[in-house]
């Protein structure tokens, strides 16, 4: 059975500024690495325990693909997928992560 494939707004807006960055070079290379994340984040529905479980967290519901050097990370929270994350592979995640944390509850307050 297919799962439903979730975005949020602030990872998509992470692929759009990725993109953003290839095509100063070349839009034809942007617009085809946007279509393969599509592409990967689609499968999920069908296969989504196929990625690794982050070591960074040790949630097994929480778990990444890697697009060229990025990390695609997703969690797996009954019949929906959600991404939950678009960085570069070489950035700290747990950094970014606390960060996030920090503006979210800023933004709530």
């Amino acid at each position: 059975m297919a799962q439903r494939v979730k975005w949020t707004e602030v990872d998509w807006s992470d692929i759009e500024r990725v993109a953003d960055y290839i095509a100063k070079d070349s839009p034809y290379y942007a617009a085809a690495f946007v279509r393969e994340v599509r592409d990967i984040a689609r499968s999920l529905a069908y296969l989504s325990e196929r990625g690794r479980t982050l070591p960074e967290f040790g949630d097994p519901t929480v778990r990444e693909l890697f697009v060229k050097k990025y990390r695609l990370i997703y969690q797996v929270r009954g019949q929906t997928v959600y991404v939950i994350g678009f960085i570069h592979g070489s950035r700290d995640l747990l950094m970014l992560w606390e960060q996030e944390k920090r503006s979210n509850d800023r933004n709530i307050s």
